[in-house]
């Protein structure tokens, strides 16, 4: 406790001999945060090292869907639109498994019930009409040549309640695209501080601070409108999962020699 004090009171009177010696701009810390935070100020004006942005980006091929799909079914009641949605969805997750989707691929997203009322003119307010059901699950198709005829099979099991969502496509191991981004984004740092350091004049120095951030897999994403039955014969539909990046930035601090 006696340190302390002495070093506070040491920082004060050194800030008191400054105004007086100099100009009146400087006033005498008040208190002993004040004081803190006035050194805290000094030292941060002493760091020093160049300070830079590294990006790293790999294309991949994805190697599994991911389908947003369900049911949607409205009727006059609870019962009935809760006994349509069940038997279209049983015959929705059933084709899913006889494609090959694992059960533990398959993840219920939503499930809801919810009135339906319709504005009446002739009564002046809304009037209840029915029942609307929503089950919805997500499927990870890790056969990602078999998405186009499970969603054709998905769209005749569901029949008119079919809704999908969405389709998009991930990788399902990434390290070793993280690991090649991270070798990139840390050769982009050290690129863009040598050029920094032979333009200030100085010698660059070793990172002394590396922080990595903004490694993340987009999942490519394509909308689907409500689908229709799809007819016996008609074609299996296309799906092409194209190419995405897996990005990954760093951060890192060279010190300066």
């Amino acid at each position: 406790m006696i340190r302390k004090s002495l070093i506070i009171l040491s920082v004060a009177l050194l800030f008191i001999t400054v105004g007086a010696v100099g100009c009146d701009t400087l006033s005498p810390p008040s208190s002993a945060s004040e004081v803190r935070s006035q050194v805290s100020g000094i030292f941060n004006q002493q760091n020093t090292g160049i300070w830079v942005n590294g990006e790293g980006e790999v294309s991949v091929v994805p190697d599994i869907a991911v389908l947003s799909l369900g049911v949607e079914v409205q009727a006059s009641s609870v019962a009935e639109a809760q006994s349509y949605a069940a038997t279209a969805m049983t015959a929705v997750v059933n084709e899913l498994e006889n494609f090959g989707v694992a059960e533990k691929d398959i993840k219920t997203s939503q499930f809801s019930i919810s009135p339906v009322r319709r504005w009446s003119e002739k009564d002046g307010r809304e009037i209840l009409i029915g029942y609307r059901v929503n089950n919805k699950v997500i499927a990870k198709v890790r056969d990602i040549d078999n998405t186009g005829a499970i969603i054709d099979a998905a769209a005749r099991a569901g029949g008119d309640y079919i809704v999908i969502n969405s389709i998009g496509f991930t990788v399902d191991e990434p390290s070793e695209y993280y690991e090649e981004a991270r070798e990139l984004a840390m050769a982009d740092a050290k690129a863009k501080a040598e050029q920094l350091a032979k333009l200030g004049g100085v010698k660059l120095g070793k990172p002394i601070y590396i922080n990595e951030s903004g490694a993340y897999i987009p999942v490519v994403r394509d909308f689907y409108e409500e689908a229709a039955i799809a007819a016996p014969a008609a074609p299996t539909t296309p799906i092409s999962a194209g190419e995405m990046e897996i990005r990954l930035s760093v951060q890192v601090v060279y010190g300066i020699e």
